[in-house]
């Protein structure tokens, strides 16, 4: 075992159009790009899955009959522990292009491992299992409902397991509401919107988007109106997934409301994974909260707040849970969360990082993250690269890397033309300086050839934002 744990890109074999690689490597073609003057554009480029796992991973093998005495077996494990720990201190450095906040330090809670902490059940009714969390994940839920301003007795919430869990929850309460409901969601929302449509059957309806990746309302409204006769459940993105975005919530309610729909008619699932919890305290930022006509909230706790392993934060309003909760003998507690057995150490780990930061810390992070993210947008506009940062955002979108080991290795998310960093609370000026040093030094190599051009991104990201040689 050369211990080198870090998946890499496969190489392709193709014939025909079609591909050999055992490792299942799939492609699929890209939608074509349409250049600024309308013309279509032919894009070859394919989707490229990374490499098969069972190629590199870490089999299991039995003890010999006297490991116990030569101790053997620990030596070699502790060997594999030491080698992946290195590459994970490699791969922390050239993290740019999830939205994973890295930055924590959880060694006071290191004590609590040994322990099998498991949230069972409602958050709010203690079950027969004794070794929990509750304690703490009520606490974390109340400090949300506080942020999204909804009172303790009218909300009902629970640390989730992830993001996914968060809106797979919140549009499954929207279905319960309107069971002959259709979902509406931009093209841009998360793919876990559309998972949760295919899991539930549900009717889904997609809407166009602005080229800043918000939704397009226009659309939205002449969709609407061919549904007039059913209900509405609406997914609202706060930060799309590849250019960040922040759907417009009130307008999303006053188109609503212009195609004649009622309050008691609708319901909003707003997805905040990333900027949900970093928008409340952006200057002059639109507000999420209860006190317009949504029904739930979720958000990431593993992003911004930066816990160290998935976990999420979902709240509805408490007068929908009924439709789904059920009372469940075995528990001596009542059930209405998807996953029932949960994570109890993520609220533990919530609790301490909303204690140690507060309203204050989150703010200065807020601003520091958006400082940086101009400093980066500013920097690669000045050395001639595509780049797009909106307004209520630190996602920088920028032209595509033409090399696919330089995205794995600085582990960019990438689609179409784009690519995309997300800064964060653990990116500093040095690592973007450090990144962009990098890519300008491959760029030359790239480009060298005059044949050789970087992509246009007008149709992705407005010609106002392209510098590629059609718009400089």
């Amino acid at each position: 075992m050369d211990g080198n744990v870090e998946s890499e890109v496969t190489s392709v074999l193709k014939s025909n159009g079609k591909v050999f690689d055992p490792a299942a490597v799939a492609s699929e073609p890209v939608p074509p790009v349409v250049a600024a003057d309308g013309a279509i554009v032919e894009n070859k480029r394919e989707i490229v899955l990374g490499r098969n796992v069972h190629t590199t991973c870490l089999a299991i093998t039995e003890p010999d009959f006297d490991d116990e005495s030569t101790g053997d077996k620990e030596a070699f494990m502790a060997g594999v522990l030491a080698r992946y720990r290195k590459t994970l201190i490699e791969r922390t450095k050239h993290h740019l292009g999830y939205p994973y906040n890295l930055d924590f330090d959880y060694g006071a809670l290191a004590q609590l491992q040994h322990f099998s902490i498991n949230n069972l059940g409602d958050p709010f009714i203690e079950s027969n299992y004794g070794v929990h969390s509750r304690q703490f994940e009520v606490g974390v839920l109340d400090w949300f409902a506080r942020l999204w301003e909804i009172e303790k007795d009218e909300y009902w919430g629970y640390i989730t397991n992830c993001g996914t869990e968060g809106n797979l929850h919140g549009i499954l309460v929207g279905r319960e509401v309107f069971p002959d409901g259709i979902l509406y969601a931009s093209q841009e929302s998360h793919y876990s919107v559309f998972k949760a449509a295919r899991m539930y059957r549900m009717e889904c309806v997609k809407i166009g988007t602005l080229v800043t990746g918000e939704i397009d309302c226009a659309d939205f409204k002449a969709k609407l109106l061919l549904n007039k006769d059913k209900p509405a459940i609406i997914n609202v993105n706060i930060g799309t997934t590849v250019k960040g975005a922040v759907d417009d919530l009130d307008l999303v309610i006053k188109t609503l409301e212009e195609c004649g729909f009622s309050h008691d008619r609708f319901y909003i699932h707003c997805d905040g994974a990333l900027f949900g919890l970093m928008m409340p305290f952006v200057k002059r930022a639109p507000k999420v909260s209860f006190k317009k006509p949504i029904g739930s909230v979720s958000v990431s706790g593993h992003k911004f707040v930066g816990c160290p392993m998935p976990c999420g934060v979902q709240l509805t309003r408490i007068e929908h849970i009924n439709a789904l909760s059920r009372n469940v003998e075995y528990l001596a507690s009542r059930d209405a969360t998807i996953m029932g057995s949960r994570n109890g150490h993520a609220p533990i780990f919530l609790w301490y990082t909303l204690n140690r930061k507060g309203y204050k810390g989150f703010q200065k992070e807020v601003q520091k993250c958006l400082r940086n993210a101009h400093y980066l947008k500013d920097r690669l506009r000045e050395e001639g690269i595509s780049a797009m940062l909106n307004e209520m955002s630190s996602t920088v979108v920028f032209e595509r890397p033409l090399d696919e080991e330089f995205v794995r290795r600085w582990q960019l998310a990438c689609e179409r033309n784009m690519a995309h960093v997300i800064v964060m609370p653990n990116v500093t000026v040095e690592k973007l300086d450090y990144f962009l040093n990098e890519l300008i030094i491959k760029r030359s190599i790239w480009y060298k050839d005059e044949k050789v051009r970087p992509p246009c991104l007008a149709a992705d990201i407005g010609s106002e934002n392209c510098v590629c040689p059609l718009h400089k």
